[in-house]
């Protein structure tokens, strides 16, 4: 695994960190946040593991799901996680009276954590 694709895992890493530690303080419209942007670094990785990068959110979100989850390299569910995070963030930093408990954000957490164990398994299996 290179330098670059390494650092957009580690900066997934650390914001998964960030989202549970806000879960902690009760932060859950920000713990929302790190956890689609720990799901965001780590689909970077991917296409950073191609010399493929997007300027905008939905480049990105669409690489993935069409050369990694259409083609079967992913599990199909990892398309809902990603999407579902977006418009969760989404709703959290822009909707006014969008209210979210700790089992969302807890769930959301959750979600991420796999999505980047998923795809950091799959970065370890192409470089071996």
């Amino acid at each position: 695994m290179d330098d670059y694709v390494k650092y957009r895992l580690d900066t997934a890493k650390e914001r998964l960190v960030a989202a549970s530690s806000l879960i902690d303080a009760g932060c859950y419209k920000d713990s929302i946040n790190r956890s689609y942007y720990a799901i965001f670094s780590a689909t970077r990785a991917l296409l950073a593991n191609e010399r493929i990068d997007f300027s905008k959110h939905s480049g990105v979100i669409g690489y993935f799901r069409r050369n990694y989850i259409k083609t079967g390299l992913l599990d199909v569910k990892y398309s809902d996680y990603i999407g579902k995070a977006f418009q969760y963030r989404t709703d959290c930093d822009y909707e006014d009276f969008f209210i979210v408990d700790r089992a969302d954000a807890e769930l959301q957490y959750q979600h991420a954590l796999e999505f980047y164990e998923a795809i950091e398994n799959y970065l370890n299996m192409e470089t071996e």
